[in-house]
């Protein structure tokens, strides 16, 4: 692919206060990613040149007012500078409002760019939900805020994606209890369209979904509870006569296991914790989130700020790494879609 072909995505370096300037800046001296995407820092440049010291690396920066102004054939690494956070301010290694404001406001002005369609789309490291929304953007998690800057009215949900294995869930981030209570027939058909539709952009041309009980064993007939029987079976059932290959419910317990060994390319859960804690005791540190259903690519690594680790230069880029390649792959396959859909593709 030529490199005029590549996608360009914006790289937002995260919260200042965690791994996350370090991350990028590691990421962006080694330049694995060149043949990957086109990548533009929108950021302040304070904070990149921070997160090189504490990476022990050095950065070629250039400056751009936009990612449309950007030369690619220019050396360096092009960085929208916005300016807008000074790190000396900021504490290290803790939660902090402020920073959670400044990394919002970032997020934003990257969204902006995608919405001009400057960006294909948006990689981000680690952010802090409790700072950003103690600092202003009262959003439960990063993933409705993008949907409310996007103006989305229509279904979109987080899924985990890890060595090939897609992780879904019907309910997000939401106490257990309310979990509970979203998880009906209609939520549960919603979240299996999502997630068939998501990894078919992605490239698997037929997804096979194993969707996980709500209820020890299963329910066990009944006998631990009629959710499996009532609604989440019929759901099942329904979206498999409208042509999405989904299997289930199979014991929470289990389902991963038949999922890791192959059986299956993901796995719908109920709810947040029961596919979490299975897929990071697989590999906490090379899981990739990705914002399925909106108009714009949103990747991140699944981990945290990591804020015990925080200037060591100890910080691993791998799934840092991952998101971008995902971000790359689906933002490069939805505009083999679009210009299918216009008619410019025979």
């Amino acid at each position: 692919m030529a490199s005029t072909d590549l996608p360009v995505l914006a790289i937002v370096p995260g919260d200042p206060t965690g791994i996350g300037p370090e991350q990028t800046a590691r990421l962006l001296s080694e330049g694995r990613m060149r043949g990957i995407a086109r990548l533009v820092v929108v950021g302040d440049r304070r904070v990149l040149e921070m997160g090189a010291k504490q990476a022990g690396v050095t950065l070629d920066l250039r400056l751009y007012a936009s990612p449309r102004a950007v030369d690619w054939k220019a050396p360096g690494i092009p960085l929208v500078d916005l300016g807008n956070m000074d790190p000396k301010a900021l504490p290290t290694g803790v939660s902090d409002p402020v920073a959670g404001k400044l990394t919002g406001d970032t997020l934003a002005r990257a969204v902006d760019f995608a919405k001009a369609g400057e960006v294909d789309g948006i990689t981000f490291a680690p952010l802090n939900k409790q700072a950003m929304f103690k600092g202003g953007w009262k959003f439960p998690d990063e993933h409705k805020m993008f949907a409310h800057l996007l103006d989305h009215k229509g279904n979109f949900s987080e899924m985990n994606v890890l060595e090939g294995q897609w992780m879904t869930r019907v309910t997000s981030h939401v106490s257990l209890r309310t979990a509970i209570d979203q998880v009906n027939f209609d939520s549960i058909c919603r979240a299996l369209e999502l997630a068939d539709k998501t990894m078919r952009q992605a490239g698997i041309d037929t997804p096979r979904i194993a969707v996980a009980a709500l209820n020890p064993h299963a329910g066990e007939g009944g006998l631990f509870g009629t959710e499996e029987i009532d609604f989440i079976r019929p759901a099942v059932e329904h979206m498999k006569e409208k042509g999405i290959a989904c299997e289930g419910p199979f014991p929470s317990d289990t389902v991963y296991l038949k999922a890791f060994s192959g059986q299956y390319d993901s796995v719908l859960a109920m709810y947040h914790d029961q596919g979490q804690i299975a897929t990071k005791l697989k590999g906490f540190n090379k899981g990739v989130t990705i914002t399925a259903g909106l108009d714009t690519v949103f990747t991140t690594p699944a981990h945290g700020t990591a804020f015990d680790i925080v200037g060591k230069g100890i910080a691993d880029i791998g799934a840092f790494e991952s998101a971008i390649r995902l971000a790359a792959q689906v933002a490069s396959r939805k505009k083999v879609f679009e210009r299918e859909e216009a008619g410019l593709v025979a």
